[in-house]
C-alpha cells in the first residue's frame, strides 16, 4: 500500500514521521511532507515545495491512502475538488496533531480508510473514529466481503440498497458459484432467494439467476447483485507485427469456448520478447488488463504438460509460450483449462485460480 501523508505544525510533524516510520517497518511504501513554516521538525520528512492543492490532486492519482495530521476541515476542502466515487477514491484519513483521534474520512470500506485508521490508532495510541453504518451496527457489508475475496462489484448503486436493507433488518439471498468456508453470517440466507440476493460469478456468466422453486419464489421479482470473481489468465504467444483485431478474436475464441468474457480475465501472460509487440499492447490497453511478461528461463520452469513446439523453442527459447505463461501468472494451484488454440498466427490458452470463497 502507497502511503502519503501532509502535516501543518511542527507537533503534528513529529507524530507523522513516527506513524510513517513504522507503516515502512511494516512493508507499506510511504512519503511524508510537512508545511515550510515547520521545516524545523521535519526530520526524515521532505519540505511541501508545493500547494496543498497541487500535493493533494497528485496523492488521490498515485497513492493508496492519505493521510492528513491537523483539522479535519482542512483535509476536506484539500479533497473535495478531487473525489469521484467510492470505486476509485484513495483512503483518507485525519490524525490530529495530538494523536487523540484516528478519523476515517474518506473511502472507509473499497479504499480501506476504515482499516488505515483502525492501524494508525494502534500504532500511536489514538481512538480510531469509524463512521459507517454497517460498522458501527456490527452487520455484514458487502463493499468489504467484496475486496476481501477479490470481487468486483457489478452494479454500486445496487450494493447500496443491498446495504440499506440490511440496516432495515433485512436478509440477504446468498449464492456462490464456488465452494465456501467459514460462517455465512446471520443477515445472508444460503441458497434462498430474497428480495436481495448476493450471487458470486463470473462476469461472462450471463446464464439465468439462481433461485429457488416457482412455489417458494417471493411475490416481488428477486434482485441479484452479482459479485464478479476475476482470476483468468490468457496466455498470448503472436508472430511479430499481429493486428489488435487478430488477437482479440483469438482471445474472444478461447474464452467464449468457456462461457467466458474479457471482464474475467485478471490479466495477460507473454514472454517478454512482446514487450513492444503494439497489436498485443493495444489489445491489453482497449480491455484495461495488465500484461505480464516473462523470460525464458521464467517460463521453463513452469511445471506441467504442455504443447511444445519445435519452432517456437528455436524462435523464443521455450516450447511453449501461451500455456505457460498463463499458468505462470496464474500463480499457485492454477489450473489450465483451455491448452494451446491457433487461431491466424495468434496461439492463445486460459489458465485460472481455483477460487475459494472464505469469510472472516
Amino acid at each position: 500500500m502507497k502511503l502519503a501523508g501532509i502535516a501543518f505544525t511542527e507537533r503534528g510533524a513529529r507524530l507523522l514521521e513516527r506513524l510513517l516510520s513504522r507503516f515502512q517497518e511494516e512493508g507499506e511504501e510511504t512519503e511524508g511532507t510537512v508545511s515550510p513554516s515547520c521545516a524545523e521538525a521535519a526530520g526524515g520528512l521532505s519540505i511541501r515545495r508545493e500547494t496543498l492543492k497541487e500535493w493533494t490532486k497528485r496523492q488521490f492519482q498515485q497513492a493508496d491512502g492519505l493521510i492528513f495530521v491537523g483539522a479535519a476541515g482542512i483535509a476536506v476542502r484539500a479533497c473535495a475538488p478531487f473525489v469521484q466515487d467510492k470505486t476509485k477514491d484513495p483512503a483518507v484519513i485525519v490524525i490530529d496533531e495530538t494523536g487523540q483521534y484516528a478519523v476515517s474520512l474518506l473511502s472507509g470500506h473499497l479504499g480501506g480508510a476504515n482499516e488505515l485508521a483502525l492501524r494508525a490508532a494502534s500504532i500511536i495510541g489514538a481512538e480510531p473514529v469509524i463512521t459507517t453504518a454497517t460498522d458501527r451496527n456490527g452487520l455484514f457489508a458487502p463493499d468489504v466481503f467484496a475486496k476481501e475475496n477479490g470481487l468486483e462489484i457489478e452494479d454500486m448503486g445496487l450494493a447500496r440498497e443491498a446495504a440499506a436493507a440490511l440496516l432495515r433488518g433485512e436478509h440477504l439471498g446468498f449464492f456462490s458459484d464456488f465452494p465456501v468456508e467459514g460462517t455465512i453470517p446471520a443477515q445472508l440466507a444460503f441458497g434462498k432467494a430474497c428480495r436481495l440476493n448476493l450471487w458470486i460469478t463470473r462476469a461472462g456468466n450471463m446464464e439465468k439467476a439462481p433461485d429457488e422453486s416457482e412455489e417458494k419464489k417471493t411475490e416481488r421479482p428477486s434482485q441479484y447483485l452479482r459479485l464478479l470473481a476475476r482470476d483468468a489468465v490468457l496466455g498470448i504467444g503472436c508472430r511479430r507485427g499481429t493486428k489488435r483485431e487478430t488477437i482479440e478474436a483469438a482471445a474472444e475464441s478461447v474464452l467464449a469456448s468457456q462461457g467466458l468474457a474479457m471482464r474475467d480475465v485478471k490479466q495477460i501472460a507473454t514472454i517478454d520478447l512482446k514487450q513492444d509487440e503494439t497489436g498485443l499492447l493495444e489489445f491489453a490497453s482497449a480491455h484495461g488488463t495488465k500484461i505480464c511478461f516473462y523470460s525464458p528461463e521464467e517460463l521453463l520452469k513452469v511445471p506441467g504438460d504442455f504443447s511444445d513446439s519445435a519452432f517456437v523453442k528455436k524462435t523464443t527459447g521455450v516450447g511453449n509460450v501461451c500455456e505457460r505463461a498463463a499458468v505462470l501468472a496464474a500463480g499457485e494451484n492454477a489450473s489450465l483449462i483451455v491448452k494451446k488454440q491457433t487461431r491466424h498466427g495468434v496461439t492463445a490458452a486460459l489458465a485460472v485460480c481455483r477460487r475459494t470463497v472464505r469469510w472472516r
